[in-house]
């Protein structure tokens, strides 16, 4: 192989490895986005770093913690021997973990974690209906990632896998 070839090679490789991570997190930052119909979370988005406004910030945050199901997705692919239902298991485990740690984490964080550290992004005091409204937030992104998961945890333990 030449040198020419290696490198594009390599450079295509890069390519597919940033489109496999971005477009998941693309995706639901278009389909997360009525959420932002609600001035707590315009608020809280216009509050973060790293520009302090609330378009590039939401699409960032919103790609980003889209990185974990997807690195979880690779991880698998990548790690995982595909006999019989290990990746069917390992894809539920996956979906499961960052899904949990999503809907309880999310919300502390925003909540308890942010002010604390000089983010004071709720007008309206961190009550209950904040709690709430992230909660339903941090499940409905989750529900992005775990149905298209579970599908296909589904398909791959079927008899026949893939």
């Amino acid at each position: 192989m030449t040198l020419v070839q290696s490198a594009g090679t390599r450079a295509v490789g890069w390519i597919a490895l940033v489109v496999a991570v971005l477009v998941p997190g693309v995706v639901a930052t278009v389909l997360w986005a009525p959420f932002l119909a609600v001035n707590r979370i315009r608020s809280l988005f216009a509050t973060l770093p790293p520009t302090g406004r609330l378009s590039p910030t939401y699409v960032a945050v919103a790609i980003g913690v889209s990185v974990p199901y997807v690195a979880g997705f690779l991880a698998v692919l990548a790690f995982v021997d595909p006999a019989v239902v290990a990746w069917s298991n390992a894809f539920l485990t996956v979906t499961l973990f960052v899904s949990v740690l999503y809907v309880v984490g999310l919300p502390v964080v925003c909540i308890l974690g942010l002010p604390r550290v000089g983010f004071d992004w709720d007008p309206t005091g961190y009550g209950w209906s904040t709690w709430a409204l992230l909660v339903v937030g941090s499940a409905w992104y989750a529900t992005l990632f775990a149905v298209p998961l579970v599908a296909v945890s589904l398909v791959l333990a079927l008899p026949g896998g893939y």
